[in-house]
């Protein structure tokens, strides 16, 4: 499998355009992209675009160089797994029971005693095996959004698409979290883009930035590049100053203009 490439992509809702060209470059394996911008930006649009739950007016997704248009809703769903930003709660279904449902999803029904604990160990390692036998209607927004990646992580796909999966966490499980979601890609060389609003988050954990502004991909690249472009500041509304810190990490400091 080679990369994840967008070009001319159109998308309205009714009379509203919310995507109008927009495009990024081939997204290599094994590499975590952050998707930034700000709200309304069109994140959680392009991402319902890759994942084939919207169709766009115009333009391509290709997957190592075969358009996503192609593929059966089957195929599709098999090689994308996305995570929405928000979690649709049952209060008939306990937590393992929404992990297992989307480790067994395009695999048939019967449950075998390694299914049982592949789950298992995938909450284990999520930090939620204590939350196995709770029901998802009556979890936290934190605890949800760790259920999330969970359930995404134990599926094994091609992309792997976040939409702001730190949103409700502290700041532990911001890093624990997006931690994992790293090493996952790369273990797996697969690729990975998460939509996120903290650009320090995006700066320390991102391989390549792609900054979305006005329905539009403005610029993308190392992170270092992007966020010391002028785009940032004039798509934020804000004067945005970097400076290194004592690991040479790079931070960020916004002020109101």
């Amino acid at each position: 499998m080679s990369g994840l490439q967008a070009q001319g992509l159109g998308f309205c809702y009714g009379p509203k355009t919310v995507l109008k060209d927009a495009g990024f470059n081939s997204l290599r394996p094994g590499h975590l992209t952050a998707l930034i911008g700000p709200n309304a930006a069109g994140k959680s649009t392009l991402f319902r675009l890759i994942a084939g739950l919207s169709r766009p007016v115009s333009g391509s997704i290709t997957l190592g160089g075969n358009d996503l248009a192609n593929l059966s809703s089957r195929a599709r769903l098999k090689r994308i797994c996305f995570m929405p930003q928000f979690f649709a709660a049952n209060a008939a279904l306990s937590v393992f029971d929404v992990v297992m449902m989307a480790h067994k999803q395009l695999r048939g029904w019967r449950v075998s005693e390694a299914d049982m604990q592949a789950v298992g160990q995938a909450l284990s390692q999520a930090g939620i095996g204590h939350l196995a036998q709770a029901y998802v209607s009556d979890l936290s927004g934190g605890q949800s959004q760790m259920v999330s990646v969970a359930q995404a992580l134990i599926r094994e796909s091609d992309v792997y698409l976040f939409d702001e999966p730190t949103s409700a966490l502290d700041l532990r499980h911001q890093l624990e979290v997006l931690t994992r979601i790293k090493e996952a890609m790369q273990a797996r060389q697969s690729i990975g883009i998460v939509a996120l609003h903290d650009l320090n988050l995006a700066a320390r954990f991102a391989d390549h930035l792609i900054l979305l502004g006005q329905g539009r991909i403005v610029a993308e690249g190392p992170p270092e590049i992007v966020l010391r472009s002028k785009a940032i500041s004039e798509i934020y509304g804000v004067d945005v100053e970097i400076t290194t810190g004592p690991r040479e990490d790079l931070l960020v400091h916004a002020y109101a203009s």
